[in-house]
């Protein structure tokens, strides 16, 4: 049993549980699948470039959740948000460079406007969670 009060099945994992994690894996399958549609060329640029940006996020996000400071679980969480802006540029190219339509470029805005706002969110709860457990041990015993 973990200390969060939930029984974790052999297959799951925390990070799994968390919807910053979900709506990020969830983008790196639009990404994966959006750039299928790119020309040839950009194999080795743009499309691998977009495609790293893309699984770093979910990728960050997990690796910070299974670390035991808060230090390092926001290190890693801003990592995230440095690759989801990174995407966001890249994107930006992508559309002017005319690979994806106005419609694709608003939708993955979209997506990346909601994952950074998640990811914000994330990183404030650690922050506010290590300073309850600072409060807590600062306690003068009884």
């Amino acid at each position: 049993m973990s200390g969060s009060g939930y029984i974790l099945l052999m297959d799951e994992r925390p990070h799994e549980k968390l919807v910053t994690w979900q709506e990020a894996y969830k983008l790196t399958l639009f990404v994966y699948s959006m750039t299928k549609e790119f020309p040839e060329e950009e194999r080795y640029g743009l499309i691998s470039q977009m495609r790293r940006s893309a699984y770093s996020v979910p990728m960050n996000i997990a690796e910070g959740n299974a670390k035991r400071t808060a230090k390092d679980k926001r290190r890693f969480l801003d990592i995230a948000k440095g690759s989801l802006e990174e995407l966001h540029c890249q994107c930006r190219l992508s559309r002017d460079l005319r690979y994806i339509g106005a419609h694709h470029f608003q939708d993955i805005d979209k997506r990346i406007h909601r994952l950074s706002f998640l990811l914000s969110k994330l990183r404030a709860s650690v922050s506010t969670q290590s300073r309850a457990a600072q409060s807590l041990h600062s306690l003068p015993s009884l």
